[in-house]
């Protein structure tokens, strides 16, 4: 099967947003003859395709007759399938699928799927990636494998969401092996795109870039409806840059990020890019720039429509103006809008380490050491939750809080550590970074007293 023509595949492709609708279960349980959930599919389509019920019929079905297909109190006739094909840009074959008479198999991995959705939309990932798994099995022992391709990338994503990030590495390994994955410039770029950001979250930062480059060169000059992988794909590849020290090249890629940006970007979109701009002008100590990209990525990003991306972004915000110097009333509202927001929404163990460091760096730039050798130890005790370029920020910063209290045996110790994670991490510069404070601390120890 050409993947690349099956539309109805592609758009049924994360991330979307689908609940559990009770017609789904009362048609698997009568195994209605309309297959495969007929009216349930035609509703997802149109919905993600923001069309009213009277715009899909157009001039030809009325918005009730439209209501009455979507609720499966009517079937559809040839005719009206070819009509609606051409309505949703599909093919009338992808429609006639779903018009064929559903298996007890195929009933099974659809409510799996549901519930696999459900739980993302409710922000259970974990409860995401089991239904996910679930649903990818059964879908493969019915030999459907667009269903088992679009869970077993649901069940990745969704553990990345929850900071399992080996596991998930591992599941993306074998889907990016598969035939369908080798065949399609489309999922092979979803899928590598994930890779790139499950391996930047481990402090695999070279592998990082290695997926989120290949990514970004399938994804270059994409169809309209592979550009917001693309865009993703590209800032992935940037933060990855970023974070190993490559920061020319990364700007560059932050040029080309800017040139996209258009009037017509949607503002969570725009917001995003906004972000990864800011990060890297922050990095390169343009602080000017820096400043300019969060502000406007700050009233773009809606805490409305994801709370979790406006904590994230908070959270990074203050970081990286921490890391240029930039103590003010501002960085300080990104802290504390961090914290709450990753209250409200339920951090994961890594994320509210990484908010405990956010605060550790904050106070030790306002001098308040004890407190901040504090949470440094908590967050330490526990880096094997953290990447590896993250760990070695806790413990670089460790060693800074250590020296300032003159505990200096400690604070050696402590950047030794910092250079092993950052080396790990292949963050090139964090390990020169490591480095002269172990050389300044030992020469400074060495040198003799002054008259």
């Amino acid at each position: 099967m050409n993947i690349e023509n099956n539309p109805q595949f592609l758009h049924q492709l994360f991330p979307r947003t689908l609940r559990v609708d009770s017609t789904v279960f009362m048609f698997c349980e009568r195994n209605h003859t309309v297959g495969s959930g007929f009216g349930e599919r035609l509703r997802q389509e149109r919905l993600e395709r923001t069309l009213t019920q009277g715009e899909l019929g157009g001039a030809l079905y009325s918005a009730s007759y439209i209501s009455l297909l979507e609720s499966g109190h009517r079937e559809p006739t040839v005719e009206i399938i070819k009509a609606l094909s051409q309505q949703l840009q599909l093919s009338s074959h992808t429609l006639h699928a779903w018009a064929q008479t559903a298996s007890p198999q195929e009933c099974e991995y659809l409510v799996a799927s549901l519930n696999a959705w459900q739980c993302w939309d409710t922000r259970d990932f974990l409860g995401a990636a089991h239904n996910a798994e679930n649903a990818a099995i059964k879908a493969s022992s019915s030999m459907d494998a667009v269903m088992w391709w679009n869970m077993t990338y649901l069940q990745a994503t969704a553990l990345l969401r929850n900071s399992d990030l080996t596991e998930a590495v591992d599941i993306l390994s074998r889907l990016l092996e598969h035939p369908l994955t080798a065949e399609c410039d489309s999922l092979n770029l979803r899928a590598r795109q994930v890779m790139a950001a499950a391996l930047l979250g481990m402090g695999r930062l070279n592998d990082a870039i290695l997926h989120a480059s290949l990514a970004v060169e399938i994804g270059a000059g994409a169809s309209e409806e592979q550009a917001a992988a693309y865009l993703i794909a590209l800032q992935t590849l940037i933060g990855a840059l970023a974070e190993s020290g490559q920061l020319e090249e990364a700007w560059n890629y932050c040029l080309t990020l800017n040139d996209v940006l258009t009037e017509a970007t949607p503002a969570q979109t725009a917001g995003e890019m906004h972000w990864v701009i800011g990060n890297v002008a922050f990095f390169r100590n343009d602080v000017t720039q820096g400043i300019h990209h969060h502000s406007l990525a700050s009233r773009l990003l809606s805490p409305a429509q994801d709370l979790a991306r406006w904590a994230q972004f908070n959270k990074a915000t203050a970081w990286v103006r921490l890391a240029a110097g930039v103590v003010e009333k501002d960085t300080l509202q990104a802290i504390e809008r961090s914290e709450l927001a990753h209250s409200v929404v339920g951090a994961s163990a890594t994320e509210s380490l990484e908010v405990s460091l956010l605060r550790a760096r904050w106070l030790y730039l306002n001098r308040e050491l004890p407190k901040a050798l504090d949470l440094l130890t908590i967050v330490n005790a526990q880096k094997e939750h953290l990447g590896s370029h993250t760990a070695g920020d806790t413990a670089l910063l460790l060693g800074q809080v250590l020296k300032a209290m003159d505990r200096t045996d400690d604070a050696l110790l402590a950047f030794a550590d910092a250079k092993t994670l950052f080396t790990e991490a292949g963050a090139g510069d964090r390990i020169s970074q490591a480095l002269d404070s172990i050389v300044e601390l030992s020469s400074s120890r060495q040198a003799p007293d002054a008259p």
